[in-house]
């Protein structure tokens, strides 16, 4: 296979079943989620023989951010590039949340509910811990970085992960 590469403005079609696609677009790397790719996806869900002009799609509302590996995506044949646009809106209020009481120990009941919770914006220096996530911070996307085939339950409008913990 040849190199993949992938770049800012980048812009992704997925099919979400037979008859349809969404887009979505690579939109900034962020240094302090292990220099991954942050990629806006687009709420709306097209036909999948639809060829939208990138202009529209990316003026479509925005369903999530996320981080993730778009070549790996390309890779794996779920996702494929369209084309590229500088109409990448703006990255810098972006706000992600994560825990540490995600993933449990062996024979230990996951935490469905989390009361330490830290937020960050694409490409802060550090983490902010919260605690309880209250007010703004509620509309923080979470911030781990999701696995290509997470990506597309997200799309499809699945919770991914599963077991991750909720704030109530």
């Amino acid at each position: 296979m040849a190199r993949v590469y992938t770049k800012i403005g980048d812009v992704f079609s997925a099919k979400i079943d037979d008859n349809h696609k969404k887009y979505f677009q690579l939109v900034a790397l962020d240094t302090t989620q292990l220099n991954s790719d942050v990629i806006r996806a687009f709420e709306k869900v097209y036909p999948i023989s639809a060829e939208p002009e990138l202009s529209e799609i990316v003026n479509e509302k925005v369903d999530f951010y996320s981080h993730c590996a778009t070549k790996l995506g390309i890779k794996m044949g779920l996702w494929e590039k369209i084309g590229n646009t500088t109409q990448t809106g703006d990255v810098s209020n972006i706000l992600f949340r994560g825990t540490n009481d995600y993933g449990s120990k062996v024979g230990e009941e996951p935490i469905t509910v989390s009361n330490e919770w830290y937020v960050w914006r694409i490409n802060d220096k550090h983490f902010t811990n919260i605690g309880k996530l209250e007010g703004e911070n509620r509309k923080a996307y979470i911030g781990m970085v999701i696995n290509p085939l997470g990506i597309i339950e997200l799309l499809k409008g699945n919770k991914y992960p599963v077991n991750y913990p909720d704030f109530e």
